[in-house]
């Protein structure tokens, strides 16, 4: 696999995901192979919904990094635009408390070099250029995801040295978060995964914790959606908005807002010491943009629930975005982090 510096000097890929940069013309060589140019989408529509904001799937699609029923030509189920926009809220949000327990962890691997550390359903990389700063010694990054587009963003655009200067590698896999095997993990220091939970069956968390567990590797796995929301000022639909929203991450049996209790319940029961940490977004008028676009997707999302709702939240949506325009809104949506310290075997961690 060429090394993504080797990629970037060439010229031709992009630093940074986003909207209408040109097409990439040699790739990246990924774990399943090369991966040639790749198109990117138009900008969105200013009152369009970006994918992974809202509702914008089809009938029986979940927005996961699954491939059961995914074909080689998929379409992405989250845009670079979504992921980026939302990047610098993720990095304030995520809970630093958890980051010394992890680091006690990873100083105390028997006879390795440095950590290999395996992000789950990765999107555009934004974990690990948030982590890998944070962290001493010489990494080396497996990105999951099951879309080849964010795989590429995510491998270009990933960080090249931890917080003592030591070097970071990466590479790519494609693959299905449900599949994860002890045997997948072989060599792993640590599993992470950011706002991936929500969207996950309880099958799939028992799942990842077995994994995790089997391979003896810990999980740090961020920004769960927690089922609250704060808008300030207040206005009455606020609440029926906001139930109608957890009951559209519930559908087709993701666990929504419950996904951080059946996590720490599966992880507990392979015998892992896990701590929970809030991670909240605290959106003012320096995240407008962000702001506006969680509000489409938020508001869609509880009509799409409850089509009953659609005349008053079309109001409800059209007077929150003014004043977000006018920089008189502010927005808490509760996250959770979740460190889970499982029990090392031989030779795994």
């Amino acid at each position: 696999m060429r090394d993504t510096a080797t990629a970037q000097s060439e010229g031709a890929i992009p630093a940074q995901p986003g909207p209408r940069q040109p097409a990439p013309q040699s790739g990246i060589v990924s774990a399943e192979g090369a991966m040639g140019g790749v198109s990117v989408p138009a900008a969105p529509d200013a009152d369009a919904v970006i994918l992974g904001a809202g509702p914008s799937l089809g009938p029986g699609e979940r927005a996961t990094v699954r491939l059961r029923d995914a074909g080689p030509d998929d379409p992405p189920r989250y845009a670079p635009e979504w992921l980026e926009l939302r990047e610098g809220a993720d990095a304030a949000a995520r809970a630093h408390d958890l980051l010394d327990p992890l680091r006690i962890r990873l100083a105390n691997l028997p006879g390795r070099a440095g950590v290999v550390i395996h992000d789950v359903g990765c999107g555009t990389g934004s974990m690990g250029r948030w982590l890998a700063p944070h962290l001493d010694g010489a990494q080396h990054w497996v990105l999951h995801d099951r879309d080849p587009y964010l795989l590429h963003f995510a491998a270009v655009a990933s960080p090249r040295s931890s917080a003592d200067g030591s070097r970071v590698t990466v590479e790519t896999r494609r693959g299905d978060v449900g599949r994860l095997t002890p045997d997948s993990l072989a060599g792993a220091s640590l599993v992470t995964a950011s706002a991936l939970l929500d969207v996950l069956t309880r099958e799939e968390v028992d799942t990842l914790a077995a994994a995790c567990a089997g391979a003896g590797c810990p999980a740090l796995l961020t920004l769960s959606v927690a089922g609250r929301v704060e808008l300030t000022p207040s206005d009455p639909l606020d609440e029926e908005i906001a139930e109608a929203f957890n009951a559209h991450q519930r559908r087709s049996g993701m666990l929504g807002p419950d996904a951080i209790t059946a996590a720490a319940e599966a992880f507990s029961e392979h015998g892992a010491t896990v701590q929970v940490h809030p991670s909240p977004w605290r959106l003012g008028p320096g995240e407008s943009a962000l702001t506006a676009q969680w509000l489409r997707g938020w508001v869609g999302a509880a009509v799409e629930q409850r089509p009953d709702l659609r005349e008053r939240a079309d109001r409800y949506l059209q007077d929150r975005l003014a004043a977000c325009q006018a920089g008189e809104l502010h927005v808490v949506v509760h996250h959770s982090d979740l460190l889970a310290l499982v029990r090392p075997t031989g030779g795994a961690s």
